[in-house]
């Protein structure tokens, strides 16, 4: 624990609260009550706990600190400034203003020191799961006997509200069943929640079901208690086996007169009045705002000092460590820096024509099997559907408690957790995640996709069973609205290719991208290589649309296509072809890769004046984008049926003679 806490770091503390307080009432919004309360836990864990260095808060080997209770935002701005970050009292002003550094919640990018972007209760929670198994497994495989260059923690910081979103309960899960050792949440039990008193809606021993999760609890009776805090963090760091929740007792809303463990405090300004009273309560100057005491700033140079020995310290043994050992540093150094080996894409197998096509499911399974030798970083796996998925990578080991070096996640059927725990991972540094399920599951991971999508985070999500080519497992599990819904999103590539070329042409582009999400939709059924795929698919689907097949240059009407419906538009086309009309094929997998391009190369696909037909087995909404209002989509705005999937899909209208009619009429009669 170090030394004895003494007067400053109680003053300190004070001073964490009296900003928060400032903050809100200036910003007439935010949440004081988590931050008076939790003010202790804050203080403690920056000036005594964290392995952390405010002047290179990137520093690789640094401690993680996620405050899942996001609304506590003004907690961790203010503990940022006194400790020697980039956080000014002019940005703790500007709380909640526009295009300030200090919004509401915490955001990644706005300001050094945030590691992940935080609000919605619980994301936090299950994604630091992903950090703390990032180091595990990077620490098994960097680490030598005495060389150490992987060795931090992750700590967090949540809520009741925390605990009892699913997401959370299923991350602790797994942590619990990996005993992720140096991971740490600190629950602040303080039975207060929006509403009333937690005991309103939950009445669950929290303690026990952890330990049932196969955590370690500590529990801390009071919040205020600097000393019991530090040694209950002494316990998680002295703890091998086991993950850690310590339970602390605290005081919502602390030393406000008359809303101290009320839900009044929990989401609205104090008050001018109330404040005054907190802060006469505290023993400070009632009516000073924004106030730092000198020696309060004195003791965060002194933690900062304190941070950048130690990161010199681990600097040195780093060094050491490169030049004893070159290729692992530069493995390690490129992989932190989210570089792709050079020549990774030859890698990447091809199909040729005419050979049997695989479901896009099997094709991405050989995809991820061929690269997986130049890209030591992939690590995936899917949530208890790899037989389905095709994800396994064959030539590693599974993941496990004690032997975290494999590269295959057994996620179990958690995908609401299998989302955040990728968006920990990629958050860490030096791994690129994939995740698996069905796409109609896609919906239990949205929240986690989202925020990916806000931290422009590359995931890569392995969505199988497109469509109700699925088939006889019915409308629960046949996606009709999941495409259009992932589309929607901010910063998400959607990917659907139509074979296995441009399967691999899709995984290279999720590979390459570093700006968000790529969730790749993929076939249950095989489908046919199409002709010039072998060739064409790579520049082709980086583009976001191309032609597969030749048209001479002169079309009559465009069929436009993605998935598996591209083959019903060939061979719709060649029926065209015959009663003379000339039809243009074109296979668009991402409609955000296409918008990219310019308008030269969006026109030379579809013309203008040519008339379009859209095929794809899910909704219809969108794609009026890309027929106009004199085009014709073939959708599904209905959901499917259970039957065997060409049944299905015959009785529902994705045909070659459905497409043939809609054509001609668009043309008008005297083209037949």
């Amino acid at each position: 624990m170090g030394a004895r806490f003494d007067d400053v770091d109680q003053l300190a503390v004070n001073t964490l609260r009296t900003l928060a307080m400032d903050a809100i009432e200036k910003a007439n919004s935010g949440h004081p009550g988590a931050p008076l309360g939790l003010a202790p836990v804050a203080w403690t864990l920056f000036s005594r706990v964290l392995q952390h260095d405010p002047e290179d808060p990137t520093w690789p080997d640094r401690d993680r600190f996620v405050l899942s209770a996001g609304h506590a935002s003004m907690l961790l701005y203010g503990v940022l400034h006194l400790t020697g970050y980039d956080m000014t009292l002019e940005d703790i002003k500007a709380f909640r203003q526009w295009d300030s550094r200090t919004p509401g919640h915490p955001e990644v990018g706005h300001v050094p020191g945030v590691e992940m972007t935080t609000g919605p209760l619980g994301q936090g929670c299950a994604t630091s799961v992903g950090m703390a198994l990032a180091e595990a497994h990077l620490a098994e495989e960097f680490n030598g006997a005495d060389s150490p260059v992987v060795d931090h923690r992750t700590w967090v910081v949540c809520g009741d509200g925390d605990l009892m979103e699913g997401v959370s309960a299923e991350a602790a899960s797994l942590a619990g069943h990996l005993g992720l050792s140096k991971l740490c949440w600190i629950w602040d039990d303080n039975r207060i929640t929006i509403e009333g008193a937690t005991d309103l809606a939950i009445s669950d021993d929290i303690e026990s079901r952890f330990r049932t999760y196969g955590w370690r609890v500590v529990r801390v009776e009071d919040a205020n208690d600097l000393d019991a805090l530090a040694a209950a963090f002494d316990a998680a760091v002295d703890e091998t086996e086991r993950p850690t929740l310590i339970a602390v007792q605290s005081h919502i809303g602390f030393s406000a007169p008359t809303k101290q463990d009320t839900s009044g405090a929990h989401g609205s300004p104090l008050g001018a009045e109330e404040i005054r009273g907190a802060k006469r309560n505290l023993g400070w100057p009632e009516d000073a705002e924004f106030f730092v005491p000198n020696v309060v700033a004195e003791r965060g140079q002194d933690i900062a000092r304190r941070g950048a020995k130690a990161h010199t310290v681990w600097q040195e043994q780093y060094g050491a460590w490169a030049e004893a050992c070159p290729e692992r540093a530069e493995a390690f150094a490129r992989r932190l820096e989210g570089r792709l080996p050079e020549g990774w894409s030859s890698a990447l197998p091809v199909v040729e024509y005419g050979a049997k096509g695989p479901a896009t499911r099997a094709a991405s399974g050989t995809v991820i099997n061929a690269i997986a030798g130049v890209l030591p970083e992939l690590v995936g796996g899917s949530a208890d559907l790899d037989p389905s998925c095709k994800t396994n990578i064959n030539a590693s080991d599974a993941i496990g408690k004690g032997s975290w070096g494999g590269r295959n996640l057994h996620f179990g059927i958690r995908e609401h957790a299998m989302g955040a725990v990728l968006n920990g991972l990629v958050l860490h540094g030096g791994i690129r995640p994939f995740g698996s399920t069905f796409l109609v599951f896609a919906d239990y991971m949205r929240p986690a996709i989202r925020l990916a999508a806000l931290m422009e985070l590359p995931v890569i999500y392995v969505f199988t069973h497109d469509s109700i080519w699925v088939g006889e497992d019915g409308p629960t599990h046949q996606p009709v609205e999941q495409v259009a819904s992932l589309r929607v999103i901010p910063n998400v590539v959607v990917l659907r290719p139509a074979d296995a070329n441009e399967t691999a042409a899709a995984w290279r582009v999720a590979l390459e991208r570093h700006e968000g999400p790529t969730a790749l939709i993929l076939s249950r059924q095989g489908l046919p290589i199409l002709k010039g795929t072998a060739e064409g698919a790579q520049m082709g689907v980086t583009r976001g649309a191309w032609c597969p097949v030749e048209d001479g240059g002169s079309p009559q009407v465009v069929l436009l296509a993605t998935g598996s419906e591209v083959q019903l538009a060939v061979e719709a086309g060649a029926e065209l072809g015959e009663r003379g009309i000339a039809a243009r094929i074109v296979s668009m997998p991402s409609q955000e890769l296409l918008d990219a391009q310019d308008e030269e190369y969006r026109r030379a696909l579809l013309p203008l004046g040519v008339p379009v037909v859209a095929i794809e087995a899910g909704v219809t909404f969108g794609w009026e984008r890309y027929t106009g209002s004199d085009g014709v989509v073939i959708g599904l705005d209905r959901f499917g049926a259970s039957a065997p999937g060409a049944v299905v899909a015959e009785k529902l209208g994705f045909t070659v003679e459905r497409i043939v009619d809609a054509a001609i009429r668009l043309i008008g009669d005297g083209a037949s």
